[in-house]
């Protein structure tokens, strides 16, 4: 017999999938991670662009979110039971490009067809109910995650009590549109790219790593650039600033975990991003939003202002806002938790809205 607190990582089977394009996805495998007592609530978490499955992680090895996921913690996981999936197309052990096609046998590579947010959060709901489970105490992300939130709560209003969106607007805005453009062109312009279909052993590196380059331009803010490196020369590498080589590193650092066709289905699926496309426009989306809404934003966040969060929870009845002081930006969500994260231990423990 499994004991109450548990925790377990593996893969679903969940079948064909339909995707919103229309096109059939077949035999779609899901990774996840499962945490907390198995009589608990679930609180299912949604990973931002370049995350995994392991959000809670254990205590040896501790995973992303683990600064809020923990006995006692902002999340409760010794009242809670966590499932993190990593999201379709993601390359973690979910179906992506790296995987192979069922039909063919050879691996998906730039034939792994595009994908929306929607998919990701339809894939999600199917491995929930093959793991039994049927109502959500909650539906916590950032960024990424965060827009896997908000379709939540507009595809299955009465399948949650509470939604919790961190750094994301209802849509991508073409300011963000173009950063992930030149991301994706970094990429598609290496010398290895052949199209997206590179050979393991010579992948798009180059491109890759300038792709995380430019993101991390984005994910923290000018102030925090400058109070942390005060154009000190650099001692490593050949750059000749540590600003520079920092992002050299958290370049190489994405190359050796990351997959580039992954990247760039991640990146257009972001762009795809809005809960008005085929509803009416996003306000009427808001509306039809059912559960319990906490929305935060975080200062100088270039991609997803606060001031655009705030006017999507003025459209949500009921919902509240939290503006986050923060000099990290976008990246404030994964730091800092104690600015913010009683907010959401106060959300979760209150009684549940009555419809």
């Amino acid at each position: 017999m499994e004991s109450e607190q548990s925790y377990q990582t593996g893969k679903l089977l969940i079948g064909d999938i339909e995707l919103e394009s229309g096109e059939i996805l077949p035999q779609v495998e899901v990774a996840y991670e499962r945490s907390g007592p198995e009589s608990g609530e679930t609180v299912l978490i949604c990973h931002a662009l370049t995350g995994d499955q392991f959000a809670a992680g254990t205590g040896t090895d501790p995973g992303w979110w683990s600064g809020l996921l923990q006995p006692g913690g902002f999340i409760d996981t010794s009242r809670y039971k966590i499932i993190t999936f990593n999201v379709l197309g993601g390359c973690n052990g979910t179906t992506c490009a790296l995987s192979a096609d069922p039909v063919s046998g050879d691996r998906y590579a730039a034939a792994f067809p595009a994908i929306t947010i929607r998919d990701m959060v339809s894939v999600q709901r199917i491995a929930l109910k093959k793991l039994g489970i049927s109502h959500l105490r909650a539906v916590i992300g950032g960024s990424l995650g965060g827009m896997q939130v908000l379709e939540w709560g507009v595809m299955y209003p009465d399948f949650m009590d509470v939604l919790i969106p961190l750094a994301a607007t209802p849509y991508v805005s073409d300011y963000a549109i173009a950063y992930n453009h030149l991301a994706k062109t970094a990429i598609t312009s290496d010398h290895n790219w052949n199209n997206g279909n590179y050979t393991a052993d010579k992948p798009p590196a180059a491109g890759l790593g300038l792709a995380r380059m430019v993101g991390m331009l984005t994910y923290r803010s000018d102030h925090q650039y400058n109070e942390r490196f005060r154009r000190a020369a650099s001692r490593r590498d050949d750059a000749a600033y540590e600003v520079e080589s920092y992002l050299n590193y958290q370049g190489e650092k994405l190359v050796n975990r990351f997959d580039a066709n992954c990247y760039v289905t991640l990146l257009e699926a972001m762009n795809s991003h809005d809960i008005g496309r085929g509803r009416g426009g996003w306000q009427s989306a808001a509306q039809s939003i059912k559960a319990i809404v906490l929305t935060f934003g975080f200062s100088r966040d270039l991609l997803f202002p606060p001031e655009e969060i705030e006017r999507f929870a003025a459209a949500v009845p009921g919902a509240r806002h939290v503006d986050v002081k923060t000099i990290y930006g976008h990246d404030g969500f994964l730091l800092e938790f104690e600015k913010w994260g009683h907010h959401i231990r106060q959300v979760l423990q209150q009684p549940m809205k009555i419809s």
